[in-house]
Formats: C-alpha cells, sequence, structure tokens
C-alpha cells in the first residue's frame, strides 16, 4: 500500500489517497478536459472515495452547466461532474463523477510524482491535436531542460 498526495500549487486544497496503484489512470482529449486543464490532453485517475481523506476548502463549479445551452460535443464528463478547485491559487485537485459516486477523479499532475503510473487507457482521440503525442516528430528547437538552472532539483 502506498500513500500519494495530490495537492493544489499553493497547497491548500489536497488529496491523501492510500492504497495500492489506481485500477484506472487515462488520457483524455475530450473538449472539456482541453478547456478545464487549458492543456491539449489531461490524465487523470479514479480513486475509491473510501480510500481518500481530502484537507482544506474548495470552490465548485458543475459540468454541464444546469440551465445554460447545451454543448454540441460529447466529453468524459457528459453525465456531469463537480469540480473541486482551490479559491486562493484555483488548482482543480480532484472531482465528483455523477455517474461513479464511489470514486472521486483526481489530476494526475496534482500528486508532481514522476513515479505515478502511466495511463492504462486513452478517450476522445478524435478530439485530440494530431501532433500532441509525438513532439519530439515536431519541427521546433528541443531543449533538454531538467529545471537546475532555475534552482529546482533535477528531476
Amino acid at each position: 500500500m502506498a500513500t500519494r498526495k495530490a495537492s493544489c500549487n499553493c497547497g491548500k486544497l489536497s488529496v491523501t489517497y492510500e492504497g495500492p496503484d489506481p485500477e484506472r489512470i487515462s488520457l483524455c482529449q475530450c473538449y472539456e478536459c482541453q478547456k478545464r486543464t487549458g492543456t491539449v490532453l489531461s490524465v487523470q485517475t479514479r480513486i475509491p472515495r473510501e480510500q481518500v481523506t481530502i484537507e482544506g476548502q474548495s470552490t465548485t463549479w458543475s459540468f454541464p452547466i444546469e440551465g445554460a445551452e447545451p454543448v454540441t460535443f460529447r466529453s468524459c464528463d457528459s453525465g456531469g461532474a463537480t469540480y473541486h478547485f482551490c479559491p486562493e491559487c484555483g488548482s482543480t485537485v480532484y472531482w465528483d463523477i455523477s455517474i461513479a459516486p464511489d470514486v472521486i477523479g483526481v489530476a494526475v499532475g496534482a500528486f508532481a510524482d514522476p513515479t505515478f503510473p502511466p495511463p492504462m487507457i486513452s478517450g476522445f482521440e478524435a478530439y485530440g491535436h494530431p501532433w500532441a503525442m509525438n513532439p519530439s516528430g515536431l519541427p521546433i528547437q528541443h531543449h533538454e531542460y531538467d529545471g537546475t538552472s532555475h534552482g529546482g532539483p533535477r528531476a
């Protein structure tokens, strides 16, 4: 059994998970994940609610938005989700999934743990950017950056 902690940027909202490696880790390219993360794909895990401890205050927003014009695309949260983000720094850390009330979704990046297991499924690839999965193949400059030039530890 491992203990893993996901948190927002400022550390005031966190989810601690105690258990084996999650049974579901997914890479999603749906439009809602793209909009929620501000990136072209999202990596998330679903973990059993009874194995998590949530600390800190969160602000929420729900999708789909009640009374709003329905979206014209399918997404991984088309059944509904309530997202919890830090009211201080704005980072989305976890979410409640309407169709799966026994688990919570957690952004894998919030764990900031390079040993976290890789995704085992990929979804909504038709919504993805064709260049996103092969960055080394893009005709751009590639830098070997490990963070040490700005005082960070080597990854």
